[in-house]
């Protein structure tokens, strides 16, 4: 009975981490909307202050508020792929646990 026992608490785990990865997902989009807003925004201000073309990327990633700004994304995304590997983690365990069950149970197979 422990392997059931511990197969319904991955399930919730499971059910857990998928809904902690709609709003890490969710955090994600918006810090890389809220960057790549930024980043035109800078891009253009640079442009019209007569900046020469190729340099207008390289400078503004150095702006201040976009190197802050890509760095909430990073992070956004960084908890987003953790959490997409948490779910992949806690799947093959359940997998485990459903093997485990069916060689103590001995199911019959047709």
């Amino acid at each position: 009975m422990d392997l059931l026992n511990e197969l319904q608490q991955k399930l919730k785990e499971l059910d857990v981490s998928v809904r902690q990865l709609r709003i890490s997902g969710t955090a994600y989009a918006k810090t890389e909307r809220d960057y790549k807003v930024k980043l035109r925004e800078e891009c253009l201000k640079l442009r019209d202050e007569g900046m020469a073309i190729g340099m207008i990327d390289k400078t503004a990633y150095g702006i201040p508020s976009i190197a802050n700004l890509r760095f909430q994304r990073d992070c956004a995304e960084a908890v987003y792929k953790a959490n997409q590997e948490s779910i992949n983690s806690i799947k093959l365990q359940i997998r485990i646990l459903e093997s485990q069950i069916d060689r103590e149970w001995g199911l019959i197979k047709n």
